[in-house]
């Protein structure tokens, strides 16, 4: 026979429980009630004078809302078109200057063209000074034509801007 041995587990303890004293608990308060005091407002007649000026700043402050309005409409329109009169004024400039360019590089082409095809050191040195006298010229009259191109762009440019400063000082 098989022999059973037990151990005897001892008793899980149990934790010790608080004595049986009454609980503290806050005193509760309450705030005492006001009733918020009223404040009447008087009913007081405004003058009709008083209304009248009021009135008149109301309509005269309109008034010069719309002037400020229309004046900066037109300050748009005008800073809009200078803007696009310059922008297209430049972008001819820089066009003129690219002519400009391209006909002094084929003129310089050209005359490495006849230098190559010179027989002799008399004939260089003639077509060079040739070369040189006319691109003198040539350059001359493009400085004068870019200047006057320039003055133009900057005169149409500053046109509307001038134009309306004519405007304002007669609004004014």
């Amino acid at each position: 026979m098989s022999e059973t041995t037990t151990t005897a587990m001892p008793p899980k303890s149990k934790k010790p429980v608080a004595s049986a004293a009454p609980a503290f608990e806050t005193p509760k308060f309450e705030l005492p009630k006001f009733e918020m005091p009223k404040f009447g407002i008087p009913s007081m007649e405004v003058p009709a004078a008083f209304r009248e000026l009021a009135e008149k700043g109301v309509a005269q402050a309109k008034e010069n809302y719309e002037k400020v309005k229309t004046a900066a409409e037109q300050a748009t329109d005008v800073l809009e078109e200078t803007y696009s009169t310059a922008s297209k004024g430049c972008s001819d400039h820089g066009l003129k200057l690219i002519e400009t360019a391209r006909a002094n590089s084929n003129a310089v082409f050209n005359l490495m063209t006849d230098l190559a095809t010179a027989k002799s050191y008399a004939e260089v040195v003639e077509k060079t000074t040739a070369y040189m006298r006319s691109q003198f010229e040539t350059m001359t009259a493009q400085a004068k034509e870019l200047t006057e191109h320039a003055q133009k762009v900057a005169t149409e440019a500053a046109e509307p801007i001038k134009d309306s400063f004519t405007s304002f000082g007669k609004v004014a």
